[in-house]
């Protein structure tokens, strides 16, 4: 999934706890899977991010001075306007988009 082209909302949207909690029947385990996700995807964004940002190292690192480079202040604000993982991650668990599983109940199911 391209986390760039998500439709998450950019700010906080009040969500109806009964809908979220729908599918699993327990909101803690929604919360939990949503919470893993979340980190997921934030660190996917933070390698992606350091990867572009390393494409701008100059030689000139061990220098005092700041440097500010256009193209790198760019590539950052992009990444700022992004939707928050934890959006986007409630986005995707809204849109079935996510695979889950319980061991616990899985384990159950075979005794």
């Amino acid at each position: 999934m391209d986390l760039k082209k998500t439709n998450a909302p950019t700010t906080t949207v009040t969500r109806n706890l009964m809908d979220l909690c729908q599918e699993t029947g327990n909101i803690y385990e929604s919360v939990a899977i949503i919470g893993k996700r979340a980190n997921q995807i934030s660190a996917a964004l933070k390698e992606e991010l350091s990867k572009k940002l390393q494409e701008f190292g100059t030689a000139a690192e061990g220098i005092e001075e700041e440097f500010h480079n256009d193209e790198q202040i760019t590539v950052s604000k992009h990444y700022e306007r992004l939707p928050k993982p934890s959006l986007m991650a409630t986005q995707e668990f809204i849109e079935d988009k996510l695979y889950y599983r319980n061991p616990s109940k899985d384990a159950q199911g075979k005794f």
